[in-house]
């Protein structure tokens, strides 16, 4: 009887329990996990057992910990909550000493030498209601379950680990926290919510760079806590400089978990089963964008390592230990924190071979760029745009030619270009701009002054001011890449051959059609003479020389050339080939300005078929032909046909290029011209304003095309009658118009001519003479007599006199 008293005397009192005390002081954002975890754990009518697993500082043990202690106020484990930290300890030994420490067992007897058989003796005795056994950072599923699986159906077991057990136990995967969890995360242990919300901007970018990581937002807002004059932008600042050796994310005071945040995942790097290959890729994949990686490219990174050997170690030892995550098919993505830290873990030859191998990769994506893609090859390559910008930026960096670490130093301007021409194929020339102004900035730097990339880094700079109508930019370009070529590549080069033809369209866009003309005959001669006079590019050059003609109303000279080029296309190129269905388009259009409709109109439909067949139906140029044969059949009145075509190319262009581009804006104006011409005002002047607002916001309000947006709706109001309405905006254009074009362009011309019209119609007889006379002069100076342009002029100014009584 004393015997039995004094071992009910040892028993503690209450719920059995050796839970770690919790450095939180209030637990931030886990709710729905907590309420998870137990319903997982209540599931089973056997032995439960259920996994937290994640990345190294995720907050597992904390969640655990809080699902213990929640728990253990209400009551929900009589029998007792037992805690083992599996790392340190083992689940053997936990086992033992939780039954004799908080149980008050006995030992097991000395006869008992195997570590398992003495659990199961004690698990034996272990009588009572509703258990649970939490695991702390099980490392090894296989060294568990042994023990496990003496456990009966009392038992709830929780295990926080770094791996992913798939079958072996029910799972919960945590993810890092919300933007607005974080936040409250910082507000809480700052103890000041008016110091983060009055930071707010900061606090979001301090949470961002954190990656919302729980350990990392623990560490700095305890750092912030005890420096309470630190902004926000200074902890920032700090980050970035030191990165994970930032003093705020090493050390751990007064919290649950006790390691800094290169500490906790270092703990994994340090694993005997983690090998070297694994590592390997981690540093592979730290060189990559903060951003989704398409496994495709990785596998082009390492072409050497067998791709189901490749598989396995991701979903082994990155996947399956939280390392890496899926993020969509065949798309995988690091955390911050841990890209970070792989970054450390690369140094010497193999980190320059490893940055080689992704720069070559993402390099040879650019290459499949084109000048003017469709939206299938720009949703082919959106998902590696960031990691090739990540390319482009890390170039950006190096100081001089011998750091340069690619195969081949031609390549250098590859990144820039491609990423510029992913944007100006969408008409977003806001964001290329600044890829191509760094291309610029890069080979001046690494290469030099005198070097043919900087030439063509002048050149592609030039074309996209040209694009987006700033002419005064565009030119001196323009003019510095064409005296590069001269200097480094001498007169007789074909690069100078496009110099001077690139120059000559800015000039040929201006109205400058007597600078230009001298340039397209130069790079004609210049193209003929080095490369003979059956090569594609003369070709093109006499397709551009009959465009400027054309553009001067000097048909008589465009269309022997248009037939020319037309001819040496279908002999070199043969029938099928899309420059072919370009020379019958530009030949086509040439015969509609002429007003030789029975001529255009087989053209345009070759070139149309013949688009269709070379490029099929969901290309840009099958748009740009479908509105031209639309715009051909509205120049005959055949409205019924057009309006289909116009609504083919614009839901065409809408689904190749995107809501937001400039052909999109040009199919609404040309359906909007339509509607107009048919008096259906109703529907034209939507569709007229939507062009307008697209123009505006791709291309700026300083561009030709929004001036004739402004002109093409001013025609509406007045034809509408709303000449308080027309006046404004037929002003705009003109003063537009004059500013970016000059005063002696043809577009300008026929403002005036707009503009005059307005007063005629408003009766204001003597205000529309002056701008007419000035109309008229600036055609038969720019345009020639014979010009269609020049004769209505004219037309309008005799009817205008004859009105006045003249």
């Amino acid at each position: 009887m004393r015997t039995l008293l004094d071992e009910l005397a040892t028993r503690p009192v209450g719920t059995p329990s050796n839970l770690p005390l919790s450095g939180v002081a209030k637990f931030v954002g886990r709710e729905k996990n907590l309420a998870q975890v137990h319903a997982k754990l209540q599931a089973a009518s056997t032995v439960a057992i259920t996994s937290v697993s994640g990345m190294g500082g995720v907050g597992k043990t904390e969640l655990a910990l809080q699902y213990a202690y929640h728990h253990l106020q209400t009551d929900a484990y009589p029998g007792g909550l037992c805690w083992i930290d599996v790392r340190a300890q083992g689940v053997g030994l936990g086992l033992l000493e939780f039954a004799r420490t908080q149980l008050g067992l006995p030992e097991p007897p000395d006869s008992l030498e195997n570590l398992l058989e003495k659990v199961q003796w004690v698990c034996r005795r272990w009588q009572g209601e509703a258990m649970l056994v939490v695991l702390d950072d099980v490392t090894d599923y296989e060294v568990v379950e042994p023990y496990l699986n003496l456990l009966d159906p009392r038992f709830r077991v929780l295990m926080t680990t770094r791996l992913k057990l798939r079958a072996k136990a029910e799972q919960l995967e945590l993810e890092v926290l919300t933007e607005a969890a974080s936040l409250e995360l910082l507000r809480v242990l700052v103890d000041d919510p008016h110091r983060i919300d009055s930071q707010l901007t900061d606090a979001q970018r301090l949470c961002e760079w954190l990656g919302y990581l729980p350990l990392g937002l623990e560490l700095v807002g305890r750092y912030l806590a005890r420096r309470e004059d630190l902004s926000l932008v200074e902890m920032l600042e700090r980050l970035e400089v030191k990165k994970l050796a930032a003093q705020a994310l090493v050390q751990a005071q007064q919290m649950t978990a006790q390691l800094g945040v290169a500490a906790a995942f270092q703990l994994t790097w340090d694993d005997e089963q983690f090998p070297n290959e694994a590592k390997r890729l981690c540093g592979l994949l730290g060189l990559f964008s903060l951003a989704p990686i398409p496994w495709n490219l990785v596998e082009k990174c390492l072409p050497d390592w067998n791709k189901e050997a490749l598989e396995d170690c991701r979903v082994e030892h990155l996947l399956g230990r939280s390392l890496l995550s899926r993020v969509g098919q065949g798309l995988y993505q690091l955390h911050q924190l841990l890209r970070e830290f792989f970054a450390t873990k690369l140094a010497g030859e193999e980190r320059q071979q490893l940055k080689t191998a992704v720069a070559t990769t993402m390099i040879a994506v650019a290459k499949q760029i084109p000048q003017n893609p469709t939206l299938a090859q720009i949703q082919s390559v959106q998902a590696a745009i960031p990691h090739l910008k990540e390319v482009a930026t890390n170039l950006m960096q190096l100081t001089t030619r011998e750091d340069l670490y690619l195969p081949d130093e031609d390549d250098l301007i590859c990144p820039f270009i491609g990423i510029s021409w992913f944007y100006q194929g969408q008409g977003l020339y806001a964001e290329a701009e600044p890829w191509q102004r760094d291309c610029l900035s890069v080979v001046r730097s690494l290469l030099g002054e005198q070097h043919p990339h900087v030439a063509t880094s002048l050149n592609n700079l030039a074309g996209l001011y040209e694009s987006q109508g700033r002419y005064e930019l565009a030119e001196p370009l323009y003019e510095q890449a064409l005296d590069l070529r001269r200097s480094l590549l001498g007169e007789q080069h074909p690069d100078v051959a496009a110099s001077l033809n690139n120059l000559a369209a800015l000039y040929q866009a201006q109205g400058r059609y007597e600078l230009a003309e001298p340039l397209l005959q130069q790079a004609l001669d210049l193209w003929r003479s080095l490369l003979g006079e059956q090569h594609p590019d003369v070709a093109s050059s006499l397709n551009n020389l009959a465009g400027l003609y054309e553009s001067q109303g000097r048909y008589e000279l465009a269309e022997p050339l248009y037939e020319q080029a037309l001819d040496l296309r279908r002999s070199l190129l043969g029938e099928q080939h899309p420059d072919v269905a370009a020379s019958l388009n530009n030949l086509a259009e040439l015969y509609r300005a002429q007003g030789r409709y029975e001529l255009a109109e087989p053209l345009l439909q070759q070139a149309l078929d013949l688009w269709r067949s070379l490029l099929g139906e969901q290309h840009p140029d099958v748009a740009s032909s479908l509105n031209n044969l639309a715009g051909l059949y509205e120049s005959q009145g055949r409205y019924e046909l057009a309006e289909p075509l116009y609504e083919q190319a614009l839901d065409l262009r809408r689904s190749l290029l995107g809501e937001q581009h400039p052909d999109v804006a040009s199919s609404l104006n040309n359906l909007a011209g339509l509607y107009r011409a048919q008096g259906r005002y109703e529907l034209a002047e939507p569709l007229y304003q939507q062009a307008l607002d697209l123009w505006r916001s791709l291309l700026g309000e300083q561009h030709p095309d929004v001036a004739s947006s402004l002109n093409n709706l001013a025609g509406l109001y007045r034809a509408q009658g709303r000449y308080e309405l027309a006046e404004p905006l037929y002003q705009q254009a003109l003063d537009l118009m004059r500013s970016l074009l000059g005063e002696q362009h043809p577009a300008v011309a026929s403002s005036l001519n707009n503009l005059a019209i307005l007063y005629a119609n408003q009766g204001r007889l003597t205000k529309a003479e002056p701008l007419l006379e000035q109309a008229l002069a600036m055609c038969q100076q720019r345009l020639g007599n014979q010009h269609p342009d020049t004769v209505e002029t004219q037309q309008s100014l005799d009817v205008l006199r004859q009105m006045m009584g003249r």
